[in-house]
C-alpha cells in the first residue's frame, strides 16, 4: 500500500495546488521527486510529530489541505492531544496517513506496535477512519475523500487482500447473503475471512470505512448472529453500531487484536496465529458461533 500511497499523493500534489505533504522522517525516499519538484508544498518535518500535527492544523486554517504521514504509534499515540484539540475540536480538513499499524513491524517489538490506533481515534468526535484492504482501494478512497474538510485517518497495511473491490467512502459492500450468521470483515482481514468461510453459509459484509460506519448495510440483518473481524484492538465497529442502536449487543461477537501487550517476537503471520487472527482460528470461531 505504501507504493500506491506515494503514487496517489504524488498525483494529487501535482494537480491540486492546495495539497501539502508533511512527512515525519518516513517516506522521504519514496517522495524524493515530490520533495524536489514541489519544495514549497512538501516537507520532511522530522521526528516532531506533535509539532507536525499543530502545523497541519495551521495550514488547514489558511485554506490548504495537509497530508501527514509517519508510523502509526507516532502519528496517533504520541500526537493524541494535538489530534484531539488542534484537528478534531476545530474539525479541520487534515489527512493522517499511517503505516505500521497493529504489529506490521512485528520484529521491532512493542515500541513500534499500534493496535490501539483505531480504538483511540474512534472515540474522538469528528474523526473519520478509513481502513482499505488493497492498494487500489486506498487510491479510490483517498482520492474521493482527501479534500472533504474533515479530519481523516487512513490506515495503510503491510498486508493486502488478494483482490480489490470498488469501494466508496462511508459504504460497506455485501459480498454474499445467506445463512443465519453475518460476518463483517474490516479492510485487510477480508482474504483471511474468505478462506475461513469458503464452504459455509455465511452473509459477508466488507467494511473499509470504520467511521462513519454504514449502519444501513446491516439494519435488515440485526436478527442474525453477527461477528466482526478487525485488524486492530476489537471494538470500534461494534461501538459505532451500538451508537446507532444500543439494544443489539446480544447478537454480536467482536474479534480482533486482544487488548494486551504482545510480548512475543516473530513475523506478522506468527502473531496472527498466536492471537487467533489466522484463517483457521477465524473459521473455528465462526463455526462455534453457527452452532450456538
Amino acid at each position: 500500500m505504501r507504493k500506491q500511497f506515494v503514487e496517489t499523493v504524488s498525483k494529487i500534489i501535482e494537480e491540486d495546488e492546495s495539497a501539502v505533504l508533511l512527512l515525519g522522517d518516513i517516506g522521504v525516499y519514496g517522495f524524493r521527486d515530490v520533495l524536489t519538484r514541489y519544495p514549497e508544498r512538501s516537507y520532511n518535518i522530522g521526528i516532531l510529530e506533535q509539532s507536525t500535527i499543530s502545523l497541519s492544523a495551521g495550514l488547514s486554517m489558511v485554506g490548504l489541505t495537509p497530508i501527514v504521514h509517519t508510523i502509526a504509534p507516532f502519528i496517533v499515540e504520541r500526537s493524541l492531544e494535538q489530534i484531539k484539540v488542534d484537528l478534531c475540536y476545530q474539525n479541520l480538513g487534515v489527512n493522517l496517513v499511517s503505516i505500521g499499524g497493529s504489529y506490521d513491524y512485528a520484529g521491532l517489538g512493542c515500541t513500534h506496535h499500534c493496535p490501539a490506533d483505531v480504538s483511540i481515534l474512534n472515540e474522538i468526535p469528528n474523526m473519520q477512519i478509513i481502513v482499505p484492504g488493497h492498494p487500489k482501494e486506498f487510491d479510490q478512497l483517498f482520492s474521493q475523500n482527501y479534500n472533504n474538510n474533515s479530519p481523516s485517518y487512513y490506515r495503510l497495511s503491510e498486508s493486502s487482500n488478494n483482490k480489490s473491490y470498488k469501494t466508496e467512502f462511508g459504504k460497506n459492500i455485501v459480498l454474499q447473503e445467506m445463512g443465519d450468521v453475518v460476518v463483517i470483515a474490516v479492510g485487510p482481514m477480508l482474504s483471511k475471512v474468505l478462506e475461513a468461510i469458503k464452504d459455509l453459509n455465511i452473509t459477508l459484509i466488507y467494511c473499509t470505512t470504520v467511521k462513519p460506519f454504514d449502519f444501513s448495510s446491516i439494519e435488515s440483518l440485526l436478527n442474525k448472529k453477527i461477528l466482526i473481524i478487525e485488524p486492530y484492538y476489537n471494538g470500534p465497529v461494534l461501538t459505532n453500531i451500538l451508537r446507532e442502536n444500543n439494544s443489539l449487543i446480544g447478537n454480536f461477537t467482536s474479534i480482533g487484536v486482544p487488548n494486551k501487550f504482545i510480548n512475543k517476537y516473530g513475523t506478522k503471520d506468527d502473531i496472527d496465529q498466536m492471537i487467533g487472527l489466522d484463517s483457521a482460528s477465524i473459521r473455528k470461531q465462526i463455526i462455534e458461533k453457527m452452532s450456538e
